[in-house]
């Protein structure tokens, strides 16, 4: 049964223009200024959802991007501070991405941030998927082997570290600690300083895809799954076969679960006076996203002629056979119309799915912040109480 309600912000600025007849992806090039008021941005959003009942906002590490779609590069500092300018809701990272730090790095900083704000910090890890960023770092990510080799070790070592009082490590990547000599004795174990205080730690990892191997690995670390883009076979990453393979693969390692259990799901929303009112009035947002993620491989069956037709924009992209807006709402990637019918939907949810109990909202590129905050505080007040007692 659906009981809590996140918000999930990949950290976009606002733009002058949005939609296929708007500037191009690669030719935005916003000022440091702009590009800096994500942090304003997302400090509103957090307040917003605060006084309304959410239980976590969820936001997405992500570098380089001057292009101003995903603007913050460090979830933990961000969620200290977010933490201390609200009172109640968590802050979750999704996720934080293993190859741009050593794992280390990554484990004393969480451990920090779950002390300094009493446990409202949520871990969350995963492999990355912009080129320019990871192998900006020295790191694969165009050998989707050696990038998942290199993220299961690193994952490896942080849980390791959150859960051992002293540990040691021997890899392909990391020997941990190196062999030296340290005051007068050889370096054997090393232990974390600090440790999170809230142990065992919860982690979710994102599922875009039935691999085995992932979710097995997954079940190892006690981790959670976040599914992005609803639960049906049209659901962009997300579909129900995903949804019942994680089920059948908690089984194996002795974990029954009803179907939805110990996952998220992030469906886009939009609430306005009807069904097409809403597609209306949200469509050029739709159109900016699919700029966005298109081309990174996050729609499905995009030919190569489409994501030339996404740079070029206007009538090349119009007359591309692009996905629509009303196909998403007919997929229910995207639930939209009044709140009643958005009520309907997720009740119709919740009857497919009764082991799920989290549901993210979800808020693409393109959405301006006056929208957002419009938006998520009518969800909270005309559709969650039907949800949460």
């Amino acid at each position: 049964m659906i009981k809590n309600f996140g918000v999930q912000y990949p950290g976009h600025v606002d733009f002058k223009d949005v939609g296929y007849d708007a500037t191009p992806v690669n030719s935005r090039w916003l000022d440091e200024d702009h590009l800096n008021s994500v942090y304003t941005k997302t400090e509103n959003i957090a307040k917003v959802m605060d006084k309304n009942g959410y239980d976590t906002l969820w936001l997405a590490e992500h570098h380089f991007q001057r292009e101003g779609y995903e603007c913050t590069s460090n979830l933990n500092m961000l969620a200290v501070h977010l933490a201390h300018v609200t009172k109640r809701i968590k802050i979750g990272c999704g996720f934080n991405i293993m190859p741009t730090w050593h794992p280390l790095r990554l484990a004393e900083d969480y451990a920090m941030a779950d002390i300094l704000t009493n446990g409202r910090v949520v871990f969350g890890v995963g492999r990355g998927y912009h080129s320019r960023e990871i192998e900006s770092f020295g790191k694969p990510l165009l050998d989707a082997d050696a990038n998942r080799d290199l993220f299961e070790e690193m994952v490896d070592i942080v849980f390791k570290a959150f859960n051992e009082s002293s540990f040691s490590h021997k890899g392909d990547h990391f020997t941990i600690p190196p062999a030296v000599p340290y005051r007068g004795y050889e370096l054997e174990e090393i232990t974390l300083v600090p440790r999170p205080i809230n142990r065992p730690v919860e982690c979710w990892q994102p599922i875009v895809s039935v691999n085995e191997r992932g979710m097995n690995f997954m079940v190892k670390h006690g981790m959670k799954g976040m599914i992005q883009g609803g639960a049906s076979s049209g659901g962009g990453g997300a579909n129900r076969e995903a949804i019942k393979k994680w089920q059948s693969i908690q089984k194996e390692h002795g974990i029954d679960t009803e179907l939805g259990e110990n996952l998220r799901i992030g469906y886009n929303f939009y609430i306005a006076e009807s069904k097409e009112k809403a597609i209306e009035e949200v469509n050029h947002f739709f159109e900016e996203s699919v700029k966005m993620f298109g081309p990174l491989g996050f729609i499905r069956g995009l030919s190569g002629s489409q994501i030339d037709s996404l740079a070029q924009g206007g009538a090349q992209a119009r007359s591309a056979a692009l996905p629509t807006l009303e196909q998403g709402v007919e997929s229910r990637s995207w639930i939209v119309g009044t709140p009643e019918d958005i009520k309907e939907q997720l009740f119709d949810i919740q009857k497919n799915y009764p082991g799920l109990t989290d549901i993210n909202v979800m808020q693409i590129p393109g959405i301006p912040e006056s929208v957002i905050l419009e938006q998520i505080e009518r969800f909270a007040l005309e559709v969650m109480p039907s949800f949460i007692s």
